[in-house]
Order: C-alpha cells, then sequence, then structure tokens
C-alpha cells in the first residue's frame, strides 16, 4: 500500500527538495504542499495523507500549533516533525502536541524515508541526536515512575524496554522470540494500561521512569 504524504515547510527550496527524496521511493507519494500550519490543516483534512512532514516555525502558523490542530481534527494521521533545531522545548512540546516523529532537516534522504514509512505503521520515528537529548534531559531529572507501570505484566515490560531503545515490533518479536502479531497486541496492552495514546508517549515515560537502559 502506497503511503500518502503531506509535505509543509515555508520555504519553497526545502519544500521541493523534501518532496522530491519522498517521491524518489515508490512506496510514498507526495499528495500535497503547504507553507504553513494553517494551509497545512485545511490540505490535510482534504486529501487525506497518512504521514504529514511538518517544520516547526512558520509565518502564519507554526507546525507545533498545526500539530496539536490536526490531532484533534484527524487523530490517525502522523505528523512526523522536521526541524533545523534540536532543541530540548521544541522536542518536548512537539511530542505534547501529538507528534508522531521529531528529526532534523540535516537528516539523511534514506533516514527520512525509513522516518516516514515507520511513522506510517505506528512505530516511533526520532533521530538519534534527539533521542540523545531526550534521554540526557530525563536522565538529570531523576527518575520518575507511572502509577501503571505496576500493571504490566512480566512481557509487557519487555516490550516497553524494547520500544524505548527504538525497536520496531519485528525487531521486538526477534528479540524475545514472539510473533510479530503478538508483539502488536502486547503494545496494545501496554498503551491501554499506561494510559497513553501512543508508542512516542509510550517511550518517553520509559525514559522518566529510567526503563530504557
Amino acid at each position: 500500500m502506497t503511503v500518502r504524504v503531506v509535505v509543509v515547510d515555508d520555504n519553497a527550496l526545502l519544500r521541493a527538495g523534501l518532496t522530491t527524496v519522498i517521491a524518489s521511493d515508490p512506496g510514498l507519494e507526495v499528495v500535497g504542499e503547504a507553507a504553513d500550519g494553517p494551509a497545512a490543516v485545511r490540505l490535510v483534512v482534504r486529501e487525506h495523507p497518512d504521514v504529514v512532514l511538518m517544520d516547526v516555525e512558520m509565518p502564519g502558523g507554526d507546525g507545533i500549533a498545526a500539530v496539536a490542530e490536526l490531532r484533534a481534527l484527524r487523530p490517525q494521521v502522523k505528523v512526523l516533525v522536521l526541524t533545523m533545531f534540536d532543541l530540548d522545548e521544541y522536542v518536548s512540546e512537539a511530542l505534547r502536541a501529538g507528534a508522531a516523529g521529531f528529526l532534523l532537516k540535516t537528516t539523511a534522504p534514506g533516514e527520512l524515508i525509513a522516518a516516514v514509512k515507520a511513522c506510517a505503521c505506528g512505530q516511533v520515528a526520532v533521530g538519534p541526536t534527539v533521542v540523545s537529548r531526550l534521554v540526557d534531559a530525563f536522565v538529570a531529572r531523576g527518575p520518575r515512575p507511572h502509577p501503571g507501570l505496576a500493571d504490566l505484566t512480566r512481557r509487557e515490560l519487555d516490550v516497553l524496554q524494547a520500544m524505548a531503545r527504538g525497536l520496531s515490533n519485528a525487531e521486538i518479536g526477534a528479540e524475545l522470540y514472539l510473533a510479530e502479531t503478538t508483539v502488536k497486541t502486547h503494545v496494545a496492552r501496554v498503551l491501554a494500561k499506561l494510559g497513553v495514546r501512543d508508542r512516542v508517549q509510550a517511550v518517553v515515560l520509559a525514559h522518566r521512569a529510567g526503563l530504557a537502559g
């Protein structure tokens, strides 16, 4: 199945470059482009994409506000935030708004394509530099246990720890000797027990609890 993508960036040249990279993969299709947040929201409502590549700072409406609005209007759409910055506040705000991933604009084309596909499959797509900064921030604050962790079975905890290390469902299955469909079931149960909406929030929670080591 082809993954439908919308590209949002106020820089026309960069937007064209992103579109070219995405269109180079036969499994991806760019169905629209926008130069600001409000235009992006209207485009997504009209075109029903699977993934949105969203810039953070744009005139006429920033990307983080657009992420939050899209989360309310089209919760099934995955938003992958792109920025020139890897500052902690941008990452935190994007994740709180409901972003499914966060990458720097300097990400290599192949990694960008892989991230888009990962987002479309419901997986976490956070660049290694961003993960490092998030982990450093959480370690500095100290562990923050979540009450829902006590409800997880041993196997569900294993799955959560593997998710926190950035493993895909297939990789988790290989490591824990489980079928991928079984992993998906465990992931769904983990999200439900922790009261989080997606894998990104579960991973952040795991890091906060000191479970990602």
